[in-house]
């Protein structure tokens, strides 16, 4: 399969009336459990890189875009290629010429007006090169070096009127909406507000995104995608998977010195984790 776009995905699964799975992926390992799972369920997957994993990666978007679209143009299933919560422009622009079809530009601890005018500067550069654009409007919690945020608290909820004003004006092609749940939650119990959802629906016609969805329960994610999500970001289900399993192989063999079966132990469990949750947000109502 040749490379795709985020915006054929999303544009697909709502037609469909389905979701679309984004998993943030760090390591090669991670790209290629995510590329292994899509094709167990023949399903297709967005492959996102957050500012954070370039961070990880001395600040070089490169290594790890290059790896992505060749895995992605090998690929037995669609994929599209994504970077997330990208707050620095420079990173944004490193986008052009990567593969990298969708960008979600993150200006949300901003103020309104300064959000609205730095995402539309966004879009319009992204729009020149072919390249969509997603935002956040709302807060949804638990990003890193950000202080907690109760995703119940007064104000973190994305209010439809708001968001129907915002995507006029900044030209966004999708939105992430703060509608309960938190990043980096490491149980599953976060709890949606699925009116809310479907009125952000009713608000916006363009995809919506959950970010923060490896704490929502299998129910309460079908339940967001019949309401009116679209494209369901995951990551820190991934790292569990990953690190729990690395962590228990790494100690059941304290004298192997090759990291190779290690990884791939922690490769195929991550994997099937992505197998799980591909299905439950690809599952029609």
């Amino acid at each position: 399969m040749a490379l795709t776009s985020t915006g054929t995905l999303t544009d697909a699964a709502r037609a469909d009336g389905v979701g679309v799975a984004a998993f943030n992926v760090i390591t090669l390992e991670h790209a290629e459990a995510v590329i292994m799972a899509a094709e167990a369920a023949a399903l297709p997957v967005v492959l996102a890189i957050s500012e954070n994993a370039v961070k990880f990666r001395r600040g070089r978007l490169g290594p790890l875009a290059a790896a992505c679209r060749v895995l992605a143009e090998e690929a037995a299933v669609p994929v599209a290629l994504h970077l997330d919560h990208v707050e620095s422009v420079e990173l944004l622009r490193a986008a052009e010429g990567s593969g990298i079809g969708s960008v979600m530009f993150d200006a949300s601890r901003l103020p309104y007006a300064q959000n609205v005018a730095a995402t539309a500067d966004a879009a319009a550069w992204a729009h020149e090169r072919g390249i969509t654009l997603e935002a956040e409007l709302g807060e949804v919690g638990g990003k890193p070096g950000h202080p907690a945020l109760d995703a119940h608290a007064p104000g973190a909820r994305t209010d439809p009127a708001e968001a129907a004003a915002y995507v006029r004006a900044t030209g966004v092609d999708a939105l992430a909406v703060a509608v309960g749940s938190s990043h980096a939650m490491l149980d599953r119990t976060a709890a949606l507000d699925h009116d809310l959802i479907a009125r952000l629906r009713a608000a916006v016609d363009i995809p919506l995104v959950l970010h923060g969805s490896s704490g929502v329960p299998d129910a309460e994610l079908r339940a967001a995608v019949a309401a009116g999500m679209t494209k369901i970001n995951v990551g820190t289900a991934l790292n569990i998977a990953y690190t729990g399993t690395l962590r228990e192989h790494l100690a059941a063999t304290p004298n192997r010195a090759d990291p190779r079966p290690s990884l791939t132990a922690a490769r195929e469990s991550t994997a099937t984790t992505i197998t799980t949750l591909l299905r439950v947000i690809t599952a029609k109502p």
